[in-house]
């Protein structure tokens, strides 16, 4: 039936798993999470989407058990104690989390020695060597509970009862700070490959669960999470006034693009592959009936399961204008169908509303605008007649250059300004 991993993987999104017991001769597996309210989102979600495992149809019930009593608590933690080592533990985790991660947020604290990585039936854990204990303490007061990215992979820091971390290689999963001259890995094995194919430079999604979590628990009406196909038909585009980029804009509000092709000799259709099915769902779900340039945009599954590279094909998997790069949780929150609002973000700091004004007017009638500060970056809303101006507006201005800056710019839900 799989190992703990795949199990943790559909459960994990829902809340913190406590304890996990595999009754392998019964093909079954006890699971227990911290609260009663994120056992019931799992199952409410699991009665609507089939989960599997390897292919294999997992099913999901309450258990009879009220507690379930394992011999190893947690050898590993010792709690309170300090040490210059600790037990780190990362729940919900959405994305992969490297060395590298880690050691961003934690060396901030003082100088980090040593970092393991290790996946247990807790969950994913580190253990994070520091030099000085006292870095260690001031790490843990800091970061315990923290997220380290939004609304999902929290820290579950405590102290470890190892005297000194044992770091053979150095690669994304274990690095010794204080010896960079290690090998990446054992001398003829090749490591692992990651999550989802190697060659595209974003992590996949882990599975519909991890979705459901960002959209907290239940996914959109309509939107089924299964869907695998990864490419989207688009017709009815304007070929005068539409080209890749422009497309790019738009989908990749919905997910990552990893190419685009328009058909040359159907200059009004054009595929887009898309990271992953959920995205591609996503995005026929929310643009299907879209207005741009004057035309209703159809938008479906294609049959083609992948857009084969050439010369007439732009590719975007390495773009690093892709949006669900960092904080995919956020963007995943924040996908609709176009409004007549859009959200602009990453503006210069002296940025005018004038300015604002000016760049996209010539998309159609500003109704509305406003200039604010969030967290000490410039941001603003622009209210435009219609769902199609603002959507040319989105389509014409995202990724443009405004005072210096590269703009971003999605559709917001507000009503008004």
């Amino acid at each position: 039936m799989g190992d703990k991993n795949d199990l943790l993987q559909l459960f994990q999104p829902f809340g913190v798993i406590t304890k996990l017991v595999m009754l392998r001769a019964k093909n079954q597996a006890l699971l227990q999470m911290q609260d009663v309210p994120s056992a019931v989102n799992a199952l409410q979600f699991y009665t609507n989407v089939q989960p599997s495992i390897r292919g294999r149809n997992v099913y999901v019930q309450f258990s009879s058990h009220q507690e379930l009593t394992t011999m190893d608590q947690n050898t590993q933690g010792r709690g309170d104690e300090p040490n210059r080592i600790l037990l780190v533990t990362i729940h919900q985790m959405l994305y992969p989390i490297t060395v590298e991660v880690l050691h961003q947020v934690f060396s901030p604290h003082g100088f980090v020695e040593k970092i393991v990585t290790f996946q247990k039936s807790a969950g994913f854990q580190a253990l994070i060597q520091y030099q000085l204990q006292q870095s260690a303490v001031s790490a843990r007061n800091a970061l315990q509970g923290r997220n380290i990215y939004d609304g999902c992979c929290q820290l579950d820091i405590q102290f470890s009862n190892l005297d000194e971390l044992q770091v053979n290689y150095n690669n994304e999963r274990s690095r010794d700070f204080t010896n960079p001259s290690l090998p990446s890995e054992q001398k003829g094995r090749s490591s692992h490959p990651g999550y989802g194919d190697v060659g595209v430079g974003y992590p996949q999604m882990a599975s519909a669960a991890a979705i459901a979590a960002a959209f907290g628990g239940g996914l959109p009406p309509g939107i089924s999470g299964t869907n695998d196909r990864c490419t989207v038909l688009v017709s009815n585009l304007n070929p005068d006034s539409i080209d890749e980029d422009k497309l790019f804009n738009l989908f990749s509000i919905y997910g990552n693009i990893v190419r685009i092709k328009l058909l040359r000799n159907k200059p009004d259709h054009a595929l887009v592959q898309m990271g992953d099915g959920f995205q591609a769902e996503l995005a026929v779900h929310f643009l299907k009936g879209a207005k741009l340039f004057g035309k209703r945009l159809e938008v479906n599954f294609s049959k083609h399961p992948n857009i084969t590279t050439g010369a007439d094909t732009h590719e975007y998997s390495n773009s690093n204008l892709n949006r669900f790069n960092r904080n995919a949780a956020k963007n995943y929150r924040y996908c609709c169908s176009p409004t007549k609002m859009i959200h602009l973000s990453t503006l210069p700091q002296e940025v005018t509303e004038e300015e604002i004004v000016a760049h996209l007017e010539e998309h159609g009638t500003i109704v509305n605008s406003k200039l604010f500060e969030m967290n000490g970056k410039k941001q603003a809303l622009v209210l435009f007649e219609n769902e199609e101006q603002a959507t040319e507006a989105l389509v014409c201005k995202h990724a443009t250059s405004l005072g210096g800056s590269t703009i971003r710019i999605s559709f917001s839900q507000l009503q008004s300004i």
